[in-house]
């Protein structure tokens, strides 16, 4: 009896075929540009104490609120699926004792995330993302490295009407003014803001900015901008990073209502869009967190960081396409009819089949029951550079570039592709 077809959940996909390719000649991409800048890879488990995100992430966000997948496991610890990338790289920074190495610490992943919400075009529950984070310096040469190296990424993956936003969220006492009288407008606007807007106002006041609700909207068009009052020390970091990027020729616009949805952010924050994405724009952005890492329990330790999503700069951009890998040997097997000794040259073949493989070559052998003809179609078709058509006594092999053949003795079959391969050179 078959049983009812079982669907993968709501808000996750399989990863196919081409997409597969996509997604590594991303990956190459990132690898390049960031190992070449000094950033090393590190990967985080996919679960974590709920803890690291409530205080890393912050209690009023959304992902915290509303958004994590959060489990009790046997021992009575609360976990939860990663939602972000930069907490866990900057508890790992603390545990690894990663603040005796020679700073800044440059590190990147490219890894899976985990959030409940609604799912819709290049928002899924499971995405991924690929980020980089700087962490020991506050240099403002760091904030315009890292934005410049996601300009660079999202360049080479060809990203489609690419904006970059920028602004500066300041930090200490300047903020804390700043959020007092943005609280202060906001109470006085409460009738015309939407609920989740109102509950909000001593929370995270800043995220009204975000708010699509119209009469928000209204209400933010006159609110005081933090960028009008930041300290001397905090104006003169964002002028820096400005003409760094001035320097490097990168467009970007300032906006001083930008702000983003994690708690940790402080100075510089920075967001890429995408106008071929429609009004889901955003494509990847980040910014500074220096009180993040003394939060979790480390030193006193400054950082920078981004994430974008593979999905959306996969469906913002024009990728390369990624090169298949290549086939030197096709195997394939004689059609011997009903008195052929068809198990033994089926053992040859694959003997054949591993001494290629073991030389070097990149050798795939017919395991689908094809005729001759479909195996010579099927190699055609994988791209294949030779194609050995194995017998009981000797084997056939086809130069499929310039249609050159001969007939061996089947233990001489790789020697003979060798051979050609290094005259092709």
């Amino acid at each position: 009896m078959s049983g009812e077809r079982i669907k993968a959940p709501r808000g996750t996909f399989d990863v196919l075929g081409e997409q597969a390719g996509m997604r590594m000649a991303l990956e190459d991409r990132a690898r390049a540009i960031l190992e070449g800048a000094g950033y090393e890879r590190i990967e985080t488990p996919a679960f974590e104490a709920t803890e690291l995100f409530a205080r890393g992430v912050g209690s009023s966000t959304d992902i915290v609120r509303k958004e994590m997948y959060t489990l009790t496991d046997g021992s009575g610890r609360s976990l939860t699926l990663r939602p972000e990338g930069t907490a866990p790289v900057c508890r790992a920074y603390v545990e690894h004792g990663m603040h005796k190495q020679p700073q800044p610490v440059k590190l990147w992943y490219l890894s899976s995330f985990f959030r409940y919400e609604r799912a819709q075009k290049g928002r899924f529950r499971q995405f991924w993302q690929v980020g980089a984070e700087a962490l020991g310096s506050d240099d403002p040469a760091v904030d315009a490295e890292s934005i410049v190296l996601l300009g660079a990424l999202l360049d080479e993956m060809g990203v489609r009407e690419a904006r970059l936003r920028l602004s500066s969220l300041g930090s200490g006492e300047s903020r804390r003014r700043y959020r007092e009288r943005l609280q202060g407008h906001l109470r006085a606007n409460e009738q015309n803001l939407s609920a989740e807007v109102r509950e909000r106002i001593e929370l995270n006041p800043l995220r009204a900015f975000d708010s699509a609700h119209e009469g928000t909207m209204a209400v933010m068009r006159d609110a005081p901008r933090l960028l009008d009052e930041l300290d001397p020390d905090d104006v003169e970091h964002f002028a820096a990073v400005r003409e760094l990027l001035d320097r490097a020729g990168v467009a970007y616009e300032v906006d001083a209502t930008l702000v983003r949805g994690l708690d940790y952010y402080t100075r510089t924050v920075f967001e890429f869009t995408s106008d071929a994405l429609g009004a889901q724009s955003g494509v990847g952005g980040g910014g500074r967190y220096d009180g993040l890492v003394e939060q979790l329990g480390g030193p006193a330790t400054p950082g920078m960081g981004w994430a974008a999503g593979i999905e959306r700069v996969l469906l913002a951009g024009s990728p390369p396409p990624a090169g298949g890998q290549a086939v030197d040997l096709y195997v394939g097997l004689a059609d011997l009819g009903e008195a052929g000794s068809f198990s033994g040259v089926k053992a040859a073949a694959f003997e054949i089949l591993s001494e290629a493989r073991s030389a070097g070559l990149t050798a795939q052998m017919e395991m689908a029951g094809r005729s001759l003809k479909g195996q010579l179609g099927h190699a055609d078709r994988i791209g294949a550079r030779f194609v050995a058509i194995v017998g009981e006594r000797e084997t056939l092999l086809k130069d499929l570039q310039n249609g050159r053949q001969e007939t061996l003795a089947t233990d001489k079959v790789v020697h003979a592709a060798l051979r050609g391969l290094r005259e092709l050179a």
